[in-house]
């Protein structure tokens, strides 16, 4: 054999052994070494996963009438990616071309396919590259446009102007909508747009109880295929504080892609189901609440103020029943929630002024250091001792306790707090919640000031509602306290958390904070606070017909923000009572601030107690509670 021809068949076969070789080591190493990340590879190419949003829980009164629920909503995107190119794109062409042939509608769903491939074939053969992509761009337009509620001319631009290769063009589009367009991508072969599902927060009565509910806001999020989601989330009220009861659980639905770009069947462990939230039920009632708003919006106006709260509590579990702040908010529109959002009723922060005198007079009960008709000398209207001085806007002798609560005396509420002595008469004001947080499951909530400082012009002025700060829910708090068997209940927003098929997941039961004061003490109290509102009182203008009402008013002049000292002319007018007087079914609170007509004098007694008395009577006839006392013609015509 020639030894050239017997070297050059050596050379080939090492050639091919090598190459063999080469290529089956590159086929182990594509197999073996690199597989995961080739799989990986061709999973994101081929794989999509669709976020299936879990239904928010609904918000809901206790009579469970809906308060805030959601909506299903879509946000349509742009992927252009695959808009642009033209191997998908061909795929529209072909149906636009293949649905204009006579027989068209005739054929099965495999004929339809079989032809739409071969036209596609066609025309990727026929036409370039850009024209195919600017043929289906124009045809996309045209199909969808008007479902969406544009232009043509507006569709083309917003895709062609915008930045990035997702881009949404229409968001929170209602579901029947948003199906419609689903229908009509896939119905035309429509490639590059796809649908991204969420939740809207939609609330029924938008204007009421607004800080208390709150409201929800989107957190845009990364999903692990690079494109922006949005998740729902509280941000405020309830919807923040109840967020993990709320919320629910994402699902997930997966599918496939062919090689051509095609959805294909998911297999049987393609889908998890999302989980929706718990429904939250409220403790309010939003008859009262709606009573309680209509008649603060009247007294804002009436007397001129912009800030205020109104509170109603049931002083037996502590549950509240309607609670307002002003300013407020639309729920759904959102527009000044810069400005008004802020929750007067938990946050806001205030001298009470007379309304605090419960805690000396109350705990002087208590000690059996006084009755309801030991006296004191009130000195004729001025105090001084050293550098105390209690002045009283009206010259009184000798009081008893229930006339120094009746006639708002600072001189006598003094007096009784120094029989209780400094340290008693903050331990009772611990006692009784002020200076710290209620504990309501609300957010943002304020803990007041009303510490001991352990100066004795401080103690003076703490007894009739200066040198300290409170909130008017935990003035709600002290007198459900009275109106109650003398314990300090932890308030209550919550009843309980229902899951959607009714059944109760979790209730809330009465917590007690503390034993503040006896039963015997309460009632005596009742009975004191009951002569406020009687003809002498301070209060006459909070009487309600058919009912005793007991309460107290309270005026404290406005601290200077910017400075020391108060603001002139400048008041934080209350009213703290509770009906029927005896055995309440509710403690109420109203609290105006700076209030600026000059239609009457501003006192608790001319602004906040004549509101609370509208309220109470409406509450008492929404209620049905039996009247407790006859009432005569003239006082119901002169109530009228």
């Amino acid at each position: 054999m020639n030894s050239a021809f017997q070297t050059r068949c050596i050379l080939l076969c090492l050639i091919l052994v090598v190459g063999l070789s080469v290529l089956s080591g590159r086929l182990v190493q594509i197999q073996l070494v690199d597989r995961h990340r080739y799989a990986e590879s061709s999973r994101k190419a081929f794989h999509r996963v669709e976020k299936l949003p879990a239904l928010r829980g609904m918000i809901v009164d206790r009579r469970e009438e809906p308060l805030a629920k959601s909506i299903p909503v879509s946000t349509v995107f742009v992927d252009k990616n695959h808009l642009q190119d033209p191997k998908l794109a061909a795929y529209g062409l072909a149906y636009q071309e293949a649905s204009a042939e006579p027989g068209w509608s005739t054929l099965d769903p495999t004929a339809q396919r079989r032809r739409i491939n071969g036209l596609r074939g066609e025309i990727l053969a026929r036409d370039s590259a850009e024209a195919i992509v600017s043929k289906h761009m124009a045809y996309a337009v045209g199909v969808l446009a008007r479902p969406l509620g544009m232009r043509r001319e507006e569709l083309r631009e917003k895709i062609e102007d915008s930045k990035g290769k997702w881009v949404p063009i229409a968001k929170e589009l209602p579901e029947d909508v948003a199906e419609n367009l689903r229908d009509a991508v896939d119905k035309h072969w429509i490639q590059g747009f796809e649908f991204q599902n969420s939740i809207k927060r939609w609330y029924t009565a938008p204007n009421l109880a607004t800080h208390l509910l709150g409201f929800t806001g989107e957190t845009e999020e990364v999903n692990e295929e690079g494109k922006p989601e949005t998740r729902v989330t509280g941000r405020f009220g309830i919807e923040s504080s109840m967020e993990t009861y709320l919320a629910g659980r994402d699902g997930w639905r997966e599918h496939c892609r062919d090689a051509r770009g095609l959805v294909v069947p998911g297999n049987s462990a393609s889908l998890m189901p999302p989980r929706a939230g718990l429904n939250v039920q409220l403790t309010i009632d939003m008859g009262l609440q709606a009573i309680v708003e209509e008649e603060m919006e009247a007294c804002l106006e009436e007397f001129q103020s912009v800030r205020g709260a109104v509170i109603l509590m049931d002083p037996k579990n502590g549950e509240i029943l309607a609670m307002a702040s002003r300013p407020h908010f639309d729920l759904n529109r959102r527009d000044d929630i810069a400005t008004n959002g802020f929750n007067f009723a938990i946050q806001a922060i205030y001298e009470p002024g007379s309304t605090y005198k419960i805690v000396a007079t109350g705990g002087a009960i208590n000690e059996g250091l006084a009755t309801p008709f030991t006296s004191v000398f009130c000195h004729n209207g001025n105090y001084s001792e050293g550098k105390i001085q209690v002045p009283d806007h009206h010259p009184y002798g000798n009081l008893t306790l229930e006339g120094v609560l009746v006639k708002s005396s600072n001189i006598g509420a003094y007096k009784f707090a120094r029989q209780l002595g400094a340290k008693r008469f903050y331990e009772y004001t611990r006692d009784w919640g002020f200076g710290r947080k209620t504990g309501i499951q609300l957010s943002g909530e304020s803990s007041g000031i009303a510490r001991n400082t352990n100066n004795a012009v401080d103690f003076s002025r703490a007894s009739y509602g200066y040198a300290l700060n409170v909130t008017p829910l935990q003035m709600a708090c002290a007198y459900a306290v009275i109106g109650g068997d003398g314990r300090l209940l932890k308030p209550k927003i919550i009843k309980s958390l229902v899951a959607n098929d009714g059944t109760v997941v979790e209730t809330f039961p009465t917590e007690v904070v503390s034993q503040v004061l006896k039963p015997d003490t309460a009632r005596k109290m009742r009975s004191a606070l009951e002569k406020v509102t009687e003809t002498g009182g301070t209060a006459t203008l909070a009487a309600v017909p058919g009912y005793k009402v007991a309460g107290k008013t309270g005026t404290a002049k406005r601290h200077n923000p910017n400075g020391r000292g108060y603001l002139p002319n400048s008041y934080t007018v209350s009213f703290a009572g509770m009906l029927p007087a005896q055995d309440p079914a509710f403690v109420g609170i109203v609290v105006i601030d700076d209030p600026k007509t000059n239609k009457v004098t501003r006192y608790g007694g001319t602004i906040a107690a004549p509101a609370f008395g509208r309220i109470a009577a409406r509450a008492a006839s929404y209620l049905n509670i039996p009247p407790t006392e006859p009432v005569s013609t003239p006082l119901a015509n002169a109530q009228r």
